[in-house]
């Protein structure tokens, strides 16, 4: 799957008035499985373009704090906001200071930052689809274990915890979030 037909799917199920994910899943569940397992790993290769410190650190500031788990929603959630925004995030996550569910001038409760549905759709829709519900990590897993492992640098590491790295790395986002003093 091409990055442009990605895009194109994950734009059309934005444009629905039902939850992003909910249409995600129907516009996946349409397809074949084979494409299922294509659009997995297209967005697997994004998620894997914002698995990066800075991108974390902005995650910590924007959700008050951010485990293992809540990053990898987090990842989820910049693809889900569309290409535009994904783009930003990926060179310059303190871009996001400027998304409008992070300033408040939205909410935006089923296309949140934040979104766990959004991370599992394909995994749905290959449910929906074969009938099977084990059947997608299965076949994910034998896709994976053909191609070549490649490692991922996170970049340089920070702490998060530290006000002024914080100001450094994100400033934006750390004056909304972090006291200047």
């Amino acid at each position: 799957m091409t990055p442009e037909e990605f895009w194109t799917i994950v734009e059309g199920a934005r444009s629905h008035p039902e939850p992003t994910h909910a249409a995600l899943i129907n516009q996946l569940a349409a397809r074949s499985l084979e494409d299922i397992l294509d659009f997995q790993e297209r967005f697997d290769e994004l998620e894997a373009l914002v698995k990066r410190w800075d991108v974390w650190a902005a995650a910590y500031l924007i959700g008050g704090g951010c485990s293992d788990d809540a990053f990898s929603v987090f990842r989820a959630g910049l693809i889900a906001l569309g290409h535009d925004w994904f783009e930003r995030a990926v060179r310059l996550p303190d871009a996001l200071a400027d998304h409008p569910a992070v300033t408040g001038t939205i909410e935006e409760l089923d296309r949140p930052i934040f979104y766990e549905a959004f991370q599992f759709a394909a995994s749905s829709a290959y449910e929906r689809r074969s009938g099977d519900g084990d059947a997608f990590w299965e076949a994910l897993q034998a896709r994976e274990e053909a191609a070549e492992a490649i490692g991922h640098d996170m970049g340089e590491d920070f702490d998060f915890d530290d006000s002024a790295e914080m100001h450094r790395c994100l400033p934006r986002l750390a004056s909304l979030f972090l006291p200047t003093g």
